[in-house]
């Protein structure tokens, strides 16, 4: 989730029109698109695996401070708490955030190829690593807390997850498992116009299912088996069924900004960032606040941050804000968050590729989509779809995304192209074994049924 830097109030939205005006000033020529990459990975304390809270002196507060001073971030600070560190002027830096258990998020900067998006994560890891270690603090890359459960896991000091908290409860019967203990890699892609956002969001809601059971890497609860490839996946099932899901409409007739503002609209609100605090309005429209009938801000009308403010709380599986987010992926290792933004500029970045992508899909009705949806975090790549499997569709993808890139011909200094960060995907897509099948088969020989294990096994 982002995080909120205090400062001036932007211009104040008088109409509907200006909120879909405001989502496309996003597009851009082909020249100008980039890939940003965000990751999210649980932190842990090497001796016991035990979470690493707040405070003390090998805490999250620890060590976004000895990071801030060693490596030149400029801390983010919120009633007296480091909560986020942001290089702005550095071209491969981003932000630095928490999530509401302590999850570590490196939100990327937009980049042009994949390549600098390697390079970019390669400098970030060292970086935690190396204050990492000195605190006896090491980062797993999996989609859902393995070990401890709800009442173990930290709670980090940010006012909008204590409103989220309040009020998730009342919409969903996971919401708290989904702020506290998942975990994600997400891949953020621009749009050319209108008509190339609405290809893009169409192909891309009707594969974000495949995307789920390729990356799929979120079996245990509790220390032990699940009964599903990406729990992570089925938390979203059941968290708020307002603001979450494969969103039908996008394929109907008429999708375009205007639909997804409509949409955006009625989806009630968290909060109202004001002189630096939080205020509570979870439950109410933006609707009711662009009319002016916003309880706890009677008469006043919404500006620009606060519909940007208010896009970052929606969280379908496919996200538009002045540019697109892929959501559909569990956080995994090097490999396979590398893989993600590969995967999806192949299939998107390419004319013909996204063409081969919309004839591949173009007959799935929303019905089948939501289908997919509802088995693949179970059934994983296994999951039914017609005739075949989620495997046989998922092997379709990654060759158009190999295809696609090649033609991107994105070439590095080694003389590679793209492609080689799609090497997980190819060999998951054959096989047939996720990440969370080859984590279970693990755990139940070499591990012996130890949980503890995967800490070892596969921390950055």
């Amino acid at each position: 989730m982002s995080t909120k830097v205090a400062g001036p109030q932007g211009p104040t939205v008088s109409t509907r029109d200006e909120l879909v005006a405001y989502l496309q000033a996003g597009s851009k020529p082909a020249s100008e698109w980039r890939i940003g990459t965000e990751h999210e990975k649980f932190g842990f304390y090497r001796r016991g695996h035990g979470p690493v809270p707040y405070d003390g002196g090998r805490g999250i507060r620890a060590l976004l401070e000895g990071m801030k001073h060693r490596f030149c971030w400029e801390g983010v600070v919120e009633r007296g708490n480091i909560i986020a560190l942001q290089r702005p002027d550095c071209p491969k830096g981003g932000v630095i955030s928490l999530e509401p258990g302590g999850q570590l998020e490196l939100s990327g900067s937009p980049l042009a190829t994949v390549h600098e998006t390697y390079e970019e994560l390669m400098q970030h890891l060292a970086e935690v690593r190396e204050v990492g270690d000195e605190l006896g603090i090491g980062f797993l890359g999996i989609g859902f807390s393995p070990k401890w459960t709800l009442a173990e896991t930290p709670v980090m000091p940010k006012e909008r997850y204590t409103i989220m908290q309040r009020y998730m409860p009342t919409v969903g019967r996971l919401g708290l498992d989904m702020m506290f203990r998942t975990a994600t890699v997400q891949v953020n892609l621009d749009f050319g116009d209108e008509t190339d956002m609405v290809a893009k969001m169409r192909a891309s809601l009707a594969l974000q299912p495949v995307a789920t059971a390729l990356f799929a890497n979120s079996p245990f609860t509790d220390g032990k088996p699940n009964g599903f490839k990406s729990y992570r996946a089925e938390v979203w099932r059941d968290t708020d069924p307002h603001r979450t899901g494969i969103l039908p409409f996008v394929f109907e007739p008429g999708m375009g900004f205007e639909r997804y503002v409509d949409y955006a609209l009625d989806v009630p609100m968290y909060f109202v960032y004001r002189n630096g605090r939080y205020i509570d309005v979870a439950g109410a429209s933006f609707r009711d606040f662009l009319a002016g009938r916003l309880e706890a801000l009677p008469s006043e009308r919404p500006s620009f941050d606060d519909w940007a403010d208010h896009l970052t709380t929606l969280f379908p599986d496919v996200r538009l804000k002045r540019f697109m987010e892929m959501r559909g992926a569990d956080a995994g290792s090097l490999p396979e968050l590398m893989a993600l933004p590969a995967f999806w500029a192949g299939l998107l970045y390419d004319a013909t590729a996204l063409g081969e992508v919309t004839a591949l899909t173009a007959d799935w009705t929303a019905t089948e989509v939501q289908a997919l949806r509802d088995q693949v975090p179970r059934l994983g790549l296994q999951a039914p779809f017609r005739a075949r499997t989620v495997q046989d569709v998922a092997r379709e993808a990654v060759a158009i995304a190999e295809r696609g890139l090649k033609r991107r011909g994105q070439i590095d200094q080694d003389g590679d192209d793209e492609r080689k960060y799609l090497a997980p995907l190819l060999e998951i897509a054959a096989d047939g074994r996720a990440p969370a099948d080859r984590l279970l088969h693990d755990f139940e020989t070499a591990w012996h049924g130890d949980i503890d294990r995967v800490f070892g096994a596969h921390a950055f």
